[in-house]
């Protein structure tokens, strides 16, 4: 051990009670709370991202082709397409891709004795596994079964839908379709389901049921669908499969768009989760800067704690750093000894706020104590996903950065001259 690492190690372990003691203490709690408010930032939006796309993707897919319809809503009855295998077989080899599924939706009406309310049903195949919606089935509740011979009878509903129509699982509830001359058909399905994904615009709108009833309301062929939901394996790709499925030559599309082209196919088009929802997307974009905004200004507080800090403890020690320079020290050996002993309190406060931030993490983890207003969040719980790189880069970031900034104040020492340094009071 050098004279400079000894020396700075006395004073930052001193015990006797001095101003400098106290100002080294609330050094090291400024980096433990910097250091711990920027892990659990991160942790938090990063959570809060992932659960929020990742509702929206599995309820819609990551790429969705349908018909080219100018000025459609996102949420509204798709025209009719005939399904393509030819198209589904070429886009499945691309590596990209988990899955296709074909879906339908029908506006309809859900009615009791006392109370109706208008839905969305989205009908799918018996293709459809159901593994993407399974997080946000209630328990006891099922996915409708589909059979060869006939449309299932069988709907889910959501837990808002169900509250607003006081129906529970096995309940049956007329169900009234508009036909496209604008008369009701009605029918009787059975509630086998409820789910909810804390989105309110899907849990206001849709039930989820058979695509071969939708088929049998709108007339359609044992070919026609509304379109098809594609899955990634990772979400990062949606732009690059959506152009790449566009581009795919047995894709059915048009320089102009044409309600039917010469030949009577439907132009169709394809749509990535964020530009059927830029509102989420945007929303979600937005948490990155605030999140920026407040690392910067923790970086901030820590760099200006530090620097203070230094600056204090030089002023404090001006007698001492005059008998070592009278002694014959140099400068850049007095420099050390503080520059070690700020590099003490920069790295007892990162290791110290690092443990207080995975353990604060890992506590929401498995209690979820921190509860959020989940029509404004989309989310009752605030979720946390932890990345490592991101904790590494947190904790070398702040000891390279105070490092580098602490170099200024340091520089006071060669001001100090030892004889007015000595007779200092």
């Amino acid at each position: 051990m050098n004279v400079s690492s000894f020396i700075a190690q006395r004073i930052a372990f001193n015990q006797q009670k001095s101003f400098s003691r106290f100002i080294i203490r609330l050094s090291i709690l400024a980096t433990v709370i910097s250091v711990a408010v920027m892990i659990i930032t991160l942790s938090v939006v990063n959570g809060f991202q992932k659960t929020v796309s990742e509702k929206v993707f599995s309820f819609w897919g990551h790429v969705r082709i349908a018909s080219l319809q100018p000025g459609k809503a996102s949420i509204a009855e798709e025209e009719p397409i005939h399904q393509n295998p030819a198209l589904i077989l070429s886009i499945s080899q691309n590596p990209q891709i988990q899955s296709v599924y074909p879906f339908a939706t029908k506006y309809a009406i859900l009615k009791t004795t006392e109370e109706m309310e208008g839905v969305l049903l989205k009908g799918f195949d018996s293709s459809y596994g159901f593994k993407n919606l399974q997080l946000f089935l209630q328990p006891g509740g099922r996915w409708p079964q589909f059979n060869d011979s006939t449309y299932s009878r069988e709907i889910v509903i959501s837990t808002y839908t169900a509250s607003q129509l006081h129906l529970k699982l096995s309940d049956r509830v007329l169900i009234y379709f508009v036909r496209a001359d604008g008369t009701l058909r009605p029918d009787k399905l059975t509630i086998v389901g409820i789910y909810k994904t804390g989105i309110e615009e899907y849990d206001k709108t849709f039930a989820i049921g058979d695509l071969k009833l939708i088929r049998r309301l709108n007339n359609w062929a044992e070919d026609e669908i509304g379109g098809y939901e594609i899955f990634l394996k990772d979400y990062k790709q949606m732009d690059a499969v959506s152009r790449a499925v566009y581009n795919d030559p047995h894709f059915p599309h048009g320089q102009d768009f044409q309600p039917e082209t010469e030949s009577g196919a439907t132009v169709w088009e394809t749509k990535t989760a964020r530009e059927l929802y830029p509102n989420i997307f945007d929303w979600l974009g937005v948490q990155d800067t605030n999140q920026f905004i407040l690392i910067i200004i923790m970086v901030v507080v820590a760099a200006i704690n530090l620097i203070t800090c230094l600056i204090i403890l030089v002023l404090e020690r001006v007698r001492m750093i005059g008998i070592l320079k009278a002694l014959g020290a140099s400068n850049w050996t007095i420099q050390k000894i503080f520059l070690h002993q700020s590099g003490i309190i920069t790295f007892t406060g990162v290791v110290i706020g690092t443990l207080f931030a995975l353990a604060l993490l890992f506590l929401q983890m498995k209690t979820g104590f921190v509860r959020l207003k989940e029509e404004a969040y989309f989310m009752d719980t605030a979720t946390v996903q932890i990345l490592w790189w991101q904790v590494a880069l947190v904790c070398a970031g702040t000891i390279i950065i105070s490092v580098l900034i602490l170099f200024i104040p340091s520089l006071l020492v060669r001001k100090i001259q030892p004889i007015k340094a000595i007779h200092f009071r």
